[in-house]
């Protein structure tokens, strides 16, 4: 059994020594409560006001997209960017199975299936030549679509997430998913403020998806966005997502079957004040991944994931990479013992009985992770903003 006596300490040192050190708090040291005072002084707390095209507009200039769209949250902007991408029930699904339980949910709603294809090493997101190779064995097009020759479904989507913010290799997956007449759809969750080759992630293909839940980046409370390089389909979003009602001073006419899915004024009051400090947030994150990362060099046996070539990444969630599985548990229990909130990545998709008949490619990268990883606190810092 390893000592992490020395990583503990320099972990609460890092956070100003304190007796319990979270794994990741939101920050609020702007102009939310004058934002949410404004709200509630004016009575528009729900789904009219303000804040929320301001949201909008502002997410869109900020993430270079043409369009932005607030929902309730990720998961929900997950389900229905799926749909803008034509995912129909027992469609085929290519992602990853390291991921949060929210990517296979929200394909889950429509009824299609995931199939989990390998990670890559330098990312810990979904790997273009795993998925090449996936489809060069499996895959054909007719009629200009892909099928899965083995189960005869159609194969419509591809979903990779920006694992703890690193962007994945996205425009070689995007050149992979057009050759084979796929939709490409990012869930860039937890990508907000993270750029490959300069341009920020979620906008690389059909849709895509950022989410505000209380441990991102920046947080509207609970909420979620997708991004469109449309603005004819992001209009269309915004329409079903408000319940596809049709404007008119009093009447209540629907023209399609909607969605509840639109984000109350008072989180995205909160969203726009987060905003405000976003850049600041990225770069205490970025500051904070620095210091481990001289720390951790001169660590044996803990490895800490950096930012991999071309990108530019928010370091939502630090993490480092055991040697093992033994030593992944010993860690955990250790800084948990002692003040320190760590946690395991998650439980792969692959193994919840939900999806354990799921097609897959054996993981080999995925299941490395999944037995070595550990995220370590990796909170904004006051004295950063």
């Amino acid at each position: 059994m390893a000592d992490y006596k020395k990583t503990i300490d320099f972990i609460k040192s890092v956070y100003g020594n304190k007796e319990f050190t979270p794994l990741a708090v939101p920050v609020f040291a702007g102009n939310e409560k004058a934002y949410l005072n404004e709200c509630i002084d004016t009575t528009f707390v729900s789904s009219i006001g303000k804040f929320v095209d301001r949201f909008e507009e502002e997410m869109a200039k900020y993430t270079g997209c043409k369009r932005a769209v607030v929902c309730v949250n990720g998961t929900n902007a997950l389900h229905m960017s799926l749909m803008f991408a034509g995912v129909e029930r027992d469609d085929e699904v290519l992602t990853q199975a390291l991921t949060f339980i929210a990517t296979c949910n929200a394909l889950s709603y429509i009824g299609a299936h995931p199939v989990f294809l390998d990670v890559d090493l330098t990312t810990m997101g979904l790997s273009p030549d795993a998925v090449k190779e996936w489809l060069i064995k499996n895959a054909e097009i007719r009629n200009g679509e892909c099928y899965n020759k083995n189960t005869g479904r159609c194969v419509k989507a591809c979903v990779p997430m920006h694992t703890f913010g690193h962007p994945v290799r996205i425009e070689e997956l995007a050149l992979v998913c057009e050759e084979y007449h796929i939709e490409l759809v990012e869930d860039a969750a937890e990508s907000i403020g993270s750029l490959y080759k300069g341009k920020h992630t979620g906008t690389f293909g059909k849709v895509g998806v950022i989410s505000f839940n209380g441990n991102k980046t920046i947080t509207t409370g609970g909420g979620g966005m997708m991004l469109f390089n449309d603005d004819e389909l992001g209009a269309y979003a915004k329409h079903i997502t408000t319940q596809a009602k049709v404007p008119h001073r009093w009447e209540f006419r629907h023209d399609h079957i909607g969605y509840n899915y639109r984000m109350p004024n008072i989180n995205a009051a909160l969203g726009c004040a987060q905003l405000e400090n976003l850049n600041k947030c990225v770069a205490s994150k970025r500051k904070v991944a620095t210091e481990y990362i001289d720390f951790f060099n001169n660590v044996d046996g803990i490895d800490f994931f950096a930012e991999p070539e071309n990108t530019f990444s928010n370091y939502w969630l630090s993490a480092v990479v055991l040697k093992d599985k033994e030593a992944q548990l010993d860690f955990l229990q250790q800084t948990n013992n002692n003040g320190v909130m760590t946690r395991p990545i998650w439980e792969l998709m692959s193994r919840l009985q939900m999806f354990e008949k799921c097609e897959n490619d054996g993981l080999r990268n995925t299941i490395w992770f999944a037995d070595r990883v550990v995220n370590i606190p990796s909170s904004v810092r006051l004295e950063d903003l």
